[in-house]
């Protein structure tokens, strides 16, 4: 089975002025576009080649004879979630059930909301910031992965990301992340 380039959940411009649709055509129609097809090149013949993408990234995770697939198999899942990870006119405080997971686990959003902040911008090169659920206990916690790594292969559920390599931003912020980062957050975030 070969996999697709998922699209997207909006237009390539739909995110703007945060995300400009130039950025979004590199990001998505080039950077996510080469995951995919790198990861068909990699399985073909093989017998990841009929597997899921998440029992992919789960059986090659943490092998270094596995490494390019791994790779370019959690790039594809981790950016494929990104894009669902955001919304026209989103970003800001949740409401409902979310909200009172964030108190729970955080004391409110103001103290996710900087935890989640510092996770992206203090992620040193390339990788993600994420909101994961920690199935083992119910709790949420903001993490960060580096490169590819994804919470999928540490046992734990993903809620929502924030891609921090530069290919996510450069273009439209240069080296400023945080400003990204605050963009993301303030107008982007989908809580639902």
């Amino acid at each position: 089975m070969a996999f697709d380039l998922p699209p997207l959940p909006y237009d390539m411009n739909a995110l703007e002025p945060y995300i400009s649709a130039q950025t979004m055509s590199f990001h998505y129609g080039k950077h996510h576009k080469t995951y995919v097809d790198n990861l068909n090149k990699l399985i073909a013949g093989t017998h990841f080649e009929n597997m899921p993408l998440e029992e992919i990234i789960r059986k090659t995770a943490g092998k270094s004879e596995y490494t390019a697939i791994f790779n370019n198999a959690a790039q594809a899942w981790n950016h494929n979630f990104f894009w669902n990870s955001m919304q026209p006119n989103g970003g800001g405080e949740p409401t409902g059930e979310m909200k009172k997971k964030l108190i729970r686990d955080f004391g409110g959003y103001e103290n996710f909301r900087a935890e989640f902040a510092n996770a992206a911008t203090g992620q040193f090169g390339s990788g993600w910031a994420w909101l994961v659920e920690d199935e083992a206990n119910g709790k949420f916690k903001v993490i960060k992965t580096a490169n590819a790594d994804t919470p999928i292969a540490h046992g734990l559920k993903p809620i929502l990301t924030v891609d921090v390599w530069e290919h996510a931003y450069y273009l439209d912020y240069q080296n400023r992340r945080a400003d990204f980062v605050n963009a993301y957050l303030d107008h982007l975030v989908k809580w639902n």
